[in-house]
């Protein structure tokens, strides 16, 4: 009753950093997803650069031409526009960020027709009109500008079937693009100077209904290589990312810390000496280094252990006990190779540290006050070694989801660490996005419940 009353007043102590803290969150997100989305925006072998090397490697084989560059000359102007609107390319990179943050809408439904006939240049007022059919509803309407001086304004918006009346009361809206609008768009996606277009533009009318969708609404967008809403694709690997996360600390924890205590004890024993032999050796071996050799040697030669995936194809099929010992079966090769180099540095950071304490002064001084040297060690000297583990002990929270990709790479297991590779080695942009918010949001909460931890380990820190 006493420590946890003693916790709840460290917390009402420090509960004014703790508030800052939690307020630095959200401009950090935000600074880290800003900085991503703008490197993704302007890298190239965009899903944009994608779907034009895609087109024209389908014009090469069907015989049509393709550009130098690699684009197609086959897809008109209209096909780049709605490839650009697809991929939210169309926009400013400032608007398109908060489209995706969901702070701005995003155009929906969008509905295009150019204007003719009359020049744009003329001095006289000069009334245009063009009809077309709005995408999703399937109705007619008619939009009429006026032109004059070289500027456009919409006169009217309004159905042409049914009973008429008016689109905005359906949540439609329009706006009018001039030539000079439409050069620059041009401009943005040629890279090139709007002077230089060689298009001859009229003014378009632009129908689209406004909607909010982004992050902020729980949607990170849709992958471009697996056509599935990112979110999904997050939830189905985060269950093998939690399963391998919690397995790993469990086994890393619960081991490393009495070993390590053990061997403080008995330093220079032959247990101590054989036992930091072997866990250099093991710190010294990259975790999917050894994946790979244990695949070659226990899994394809020996034939002990799987060699991908983390259940078998008629997992379905089993009995429940079967299925354990299959998941199990599964999960030896790569659990050792999450282990590894985790289980060797926590041993030795344990081991120095208590040895430090146990030749501190305060140790020998409780030692000759009659205190027994395993309530000096478990009371004294080991609450003050465990304060370094203490700080990482909050970025569990990130490991517990991260997972490894090289691991789940060597043994194609269907993790979080393994979407992530796939979405950089694809330059899928979006789940890129989505998997990086999520990293750095448990990142950041993983520090403060280090701060929060460290603290409850060691009264002496205050936060203020």
């Amino acid at each position: 009753m006493a420590r946890h009353c003693a916790w709840w007043t460290l917390f009402f102590y420090m509960k004014a950093y703790f508030i800052r803290r939690f307020l630095l969150v959200i401009p950090t997100l935000l600074g880290i997803t800003l900085m991503v989305f703008t490197v993704s925006r302007f890298a190239p072998g965009g899903p944009y650069e994608q779907a034009l090397q895609a087109a024209a490697a389908g014009a090469s084989e069907g015989g049509g031409k393709s550009s130098g560059d690699g684009k197609s000359d086959t897809l008109s102007e209209d096909q780049k526009e709605s490839l650009e609107e697809q991929f939210g390319l169309d926009k400013p990179l400032l608007i398109g960020y908060l489209q995706w943050l969901g702070l701005k809408p995003k155009e929906d439904l969008i509905s295009k027709k150019e204007y003719g006939g009359e020049s744009i240049d003329d001095e006289v007022d000069t009334n245009s009109e063009v009809r077309f059919v709005l995408k999703g509803s399937d109705r007619l309407v008619s939009a009429k500008i006026i032109r004059q001086d070289g500027s456009a304004e919409l006169e009217s918006f309004k159905y042409l079937d049914g009973d008429g009346g008016d689109p905005a009361s359906d949540g439609w809206e329009i706006r009018i693009e001039s030539p000079q609008d439409r050069k620059e768009r041009w401009s943005r996606r040629e890279k090139r100077p709007a002077n230089e277009c060689p298009k001859v533009y009229d003014f378009r009318a632009v129908a689209y209904q406004n909607r909010f969708s982004g992050v902020l609404q729980g949607d990170f967008g849709e992958s471009n290589v697996y056509g599935e809403p990112v979110w999904d694709l997050i939830l189905q690997r985060i269950p093998i990312a939690l399963y391998f996360g919690i397995l790993s600390t469990i086994i890393i924890y619960g081991t490393c810390i009495p070993l390590g205590i053990f061997k403080a004890i008995n330093h220079r024993s032959i247990f101590d000496n054989l036992s930091s032999v072997l866990i250099f050796i093991g710190y010294a071996i990259p975790g999917y280094a050894l994946g790979a050799v244990l695949v070659v040697f226990l899994g394809a030669r020996m034939g002990w252990f799987p060699i991908f995936g983390l259940v078998s194809e008629n997992f379905s099929e089993l009995s429940v006990w079967d299925q354990i010992k299959d998941l199990a079966h599964h999960t030896v090769l790569p659990l050792v190779c999450y282990v590894i180099s985790g289980f060797a540095f926590l041993t030795m950071m344990m081991k120095n540290n208590l040895m430090d304490n146990l030749s501190a002064d305060y140790v020998r001084t409780a030692m000759s006050k009659g205190v027994t040297f395993r309530k000096a060690v478990i009371g004294h000297a080991f609450r003050n070694s465990f304060i370094p583990i203490a700080t990482g002990l909050g970025h569990l929270v990130s490991l517990f989801v991260g997972g490894s990709m090289l691991i789940e790479n060597v043994f194609d297991i269907q993790g979080f660490g393994l979407l992530q590779f796939q979405a950089v080695s694809a330059n899928d942009t979006e789940v890129i996005m989505g998997t990086l918010t999520i990293s750095a949001f448990l990142m950041l909460i993983g520090n403060i419940l280090s701060d929060f931890i460290v603290a409850l380990v060691d009264p002496r820190i205050k936060f203020n």
